[in-house]
């Protein structure tokens, strides 16, 4: 961390303090993706004093891909889930 990303970091805090202005939002944009897994057993059943428990071992079902865009200011989100991440996205 240096003295450049800690301004830039500033710039970012300041903006997001300012009041809400609907003709010019602050939309914010992540991505990120997920393996999706599914358990190959079923869980052992909770007991008196005991927690239910799971087997390590899943069997891989593929990847899925998630885009958020959301308005923190207005308390909005929008959340697309796809199955291939293109150049297009």
């Amino acid at each position: 961390m240096n003295a450049d990303f800690v301004a830039a970091m500033e710039d970012v805090l300041e903006l997001y303090a300012e009041e809400y202005d609907e003709k010019l939002p602050v939309v914010c944009f992540d991505e990120t993706s997920k393996q999706l897994i599914k358990e190959t057993r079923q869980p052992l059943s909770a007991r008196a004093g005991c927690v239910e428990r799971f087997d390590y071992e899943y069997e891989r079902n593929g990847v899925r891909n998630l885009f958020i865009f959301c308005e923190p200011q207005r308390g909005w989100r929008h959340i697309a889930v796809t199955e291939q991440r293109t150049s297009g996205d």
